[in-house]
């Protein structure tokens, strides 16, 4: 009776039965999805009425969120695709979301078809449709797995077959450290991943930055929470922090739109609007 109940409250709002196989990996239709309401702002469609709702909700506050997060996937593309000239032929992407265009494994690929991408995310959404996407490849997997569990992720068997950590390997943490809060230990997150990772390597980090609106950011905080998603965001100095002792990358820790834009008039003005921090660092 449980799981018929659930199936209403998905079809009457979403559609009869198109998301039935996010029930059966665990999705609860009651209560919002971080990684749902991602896609829904960056125009996807998997979404359900309860993540539109607190987008919805979230845009009121700031109505640039949406374009912000917009601007922040172009940063991961941009930060994959200079990584794979670079030489970076396996990639771990932390927080990795529900798949949408220009996924990392779609970039790397575009410059080296031997790019190995092991993606993780605890939402079951974005495991479900990302294995579906990822059926037939051989050098992608999916974990079911939350960022604050290195030593799960770092043992997993997707990673032990993917990912050869003798050799440099690039860890993105996009747009995810926010939702680990301080009593969660995320420097000590990063640390161990970076623990594991041999010269040469690079840590590519977006996060949400509240020095320049912090009343604004404190609301957005609390809409989150009160939705059952925790979120914290943090100064450009404890930002930073989070890269420890490796080397940050020209133009170093910016907001999103200007960090190596694809051409100047890529780079809008009043940058602070745009949320997000975004930067990489060499080991």
């Amino acid at each position: 009776m449980a799981i018929e109940g659930r199936e209403a409250a998905v079809s009457a709002s979403d559609g009869p039965g198109r998301f039935a196989g996010w029930l059966e990996a665990g999705a609860d239709p009651s209560k919002a999805s971080i990684a749902r309401v991602y896609d829904y702002w960056l125009g996807g469609h998997h979404n359900l009425v309860v993540d539109r709702e607190l987008g919805e909700r979230m845009a009121t506050l700031d109505p640039r969120i949406p374009a912000a997060c917009r601007a922040n996937r172009a940063f991961l593309r941009r930060a994959v695709r200079m990584l794979a000239a670079w030489g970076i032929r396996q990639f771990i992407d932390l927080g990795s979301g529900i798949p949408t265009a220009g996924n990392v494994h779609q970039i790397a690929g575009e410059v080296e078809p031997s790019s190995r991408v092991v993606y993780v995310d605890r939402d079951p959404v974005a495991v479900a449709e990302g294995r579906k996407i990822l059926q037939g490849n051989d050098r992608a997997a999916v974990i079911r797995a939350d960022v604050r569990e290195p030593e799960r992720i770092l043992t997993a068997p997707e990673t032990s077959r993917l990912i050869d950590f003798s050799k440099p390997v690039a860890l993105l943490f996009v747009a995810v450290l926010h939702f680990v809060l301080d009593g969660d230990d995320p420097h000590g997150i990063v640390a161990r991943f970076q623990e594991v990772a041999v010269p040469g390597s690079y840590l590519v980090i977006s996060h949400v930055v509240g020095d320049a609106a912090p009343r604004l950011t404190s609301a957005v905080q609390n809409a989150y929470s009160n939705r059952g998603a925790d979120g914290q965001a943090r100064t450009r100095g404890e930002i930073a922090r989070l890269f420890g002792e490796w080397a940050v990358v020209d133009p170093g820790l910016v907001y999103a739109p200007a960090w190596r834009p694809d051409s100047p008039g890529d780079v809008p003005t009043s940058l602070e609007r745009f949320w997000f921090l975004a930067g990489a660092a060499i080991k």
